[in-house]
């Protein structure tokens, strides 16, 4: 099991690291600045900012954090259509297989950036930007569209899924050079009726995909929790015995009917139902769910989970989950019980197991 995390934050990048006295978590960076997303891959750490006036940075160590270079963040390039400033890098994952010198970043407005050589140099996908469904696509918590799941096939990182808020499911087959939109199933109870199966403008929260078996997903949509079994063409509405609202989703690395997720009150509120934070996980495909509070507040939670704020390890035992109102926890139980790590970080954006 994993024994390092990273943890995004509203004033700072942190390590978590587990010692034989117990969780430990240092500021490795960014002191007092917003870091909407990290990401460790083959001993280099990324990390995205948001400066506020000075608008997104990206920034990357090659010692653990010890020392940090920023590198040229992504950018609109002046000739795209109706070209826009980057307001937020919202995702950076790496190009799966075959392709280690590869990232891709997900952003607000939702635009797409490919490097091919690890973050040095950055290109828009002009092919989803341009696709004519994008003139369709609106924000949901923030004004623009944006792009929070990217999900590289691990058969062939050529094959790469991404989803949109508000803007669908997406899928190239050629590294960004065609897309197709998908979401049979999906529903949409937000807009006028005759919209609400529009596949273009469907509001998923988050969607990941089980290592193991990658054409099975798991999506928390902002109307309702699905899963495919077809790699996102087709979708199936679930109905677990709580809120079915959230953001986080997690899915066992090799256990394609296994999921986890944490239940809110839907859109204004956005708290757990009656203060009582929780997190509910199935392991027959959605067919039954089980409610896992033990170590979790059970009055007086405002905690809400964000789209990153949940991850699981390699092993499918350990999860770590981060809070809105800077709580930590992880469990070592698949979730059935969870240990609080710290109650005093910043808002957490994204944890992630190294």
């Amino acid at each position: 099991m994993s024994d390092h995390l990273l943890i995004a934050t509203r004033k700072g990048l942190f390590a978590l690291e587990r010692k034989r006295s117990g969780w430990v978590s240092t500021l490795i960076g960014f002191e007092g600045v917003a870091v909407t997303n990290a990401l460790a891959a083959d001993g280099v750490i990324y990390a995205a900012l948001k400066h506020g006036h000075f608008g997104a940075k990206l920034h990357r160590s090659d010692d653990d954090g010890a020392t940090w270079r920023e590198l040229a963040a992504p950018a609109f390039p002046a000739d795209a259509v109706d070209a826009p400033s980057l307001f937020q890098i919202w995702t950076i994952e790496t190009g799966g297989r075959d392709h280690a010198d590869r990232l891709w970043i997900g952003a607000i407005p939702a635009g797409l950036f490919r490097s091919n050589d690890r973050g040095e140099s950055w290109q828009l996908v002009p092919s989803l930007w341009n696709a004519p469904e994008r003139k369709r696509w609106f924000g949901g918590g923030y004004d623009a569209a944006g792009i929070h799941s990217i999900s590289p096939d691990p058969r062939d990182g050529d094959r790469v899924f991404l989803a949109i808020s508000c803007g669908g499911v997406w899928e190239t087959n050629d590294a960004g050079d065609t897309w197709s939109v998908l979401g049979k199933g999906l529903f949409a109870p937000y807009v006028p009726p005759e919209q609400a199966e529009d596949s273009a403008i469907q509001d998923p929260h988050r969607v990941v995909r089980c290592a193991s078996a990658p054409h099975v997903m798991w999506m928390q949509h902002h109307a309702g929790i699905y899963r495919s079994a077809d790699a996102g063409a087709h979708w199936t509405r679930l109905s677990p015995p709580t809120d079915d609202f959230g953001f986080a989703v997690a899915t066992h690395p090799t256990a394609p009917q296994t999921a986890w997720f944490v239940p809110a009150i839907k859109d204004e509120i956005r708290m757990p139902r009656d203060g009582a934070l929780c997190v509910t996980r199935t392991d027959d495909g959605g067919e039954s769910w089980e409610i896992m509070r033990h170590g979790l507040p059970q009055r007086d939670a405002y905690d809400l989970i964000y789209r990153h704020g949940l991850d699981v390890d390699a092993s499918g035992e350990r999860l770590a989950m981060g809070s809105t109102t800077g709580a930590l926890w992880t469990s070592d139980d698949g979730g059935r019980s969870w240990q609080l790590v710290n109650a005093h970080l910043p808002p957490i954006y994204a944890v992630r197991f190294v």
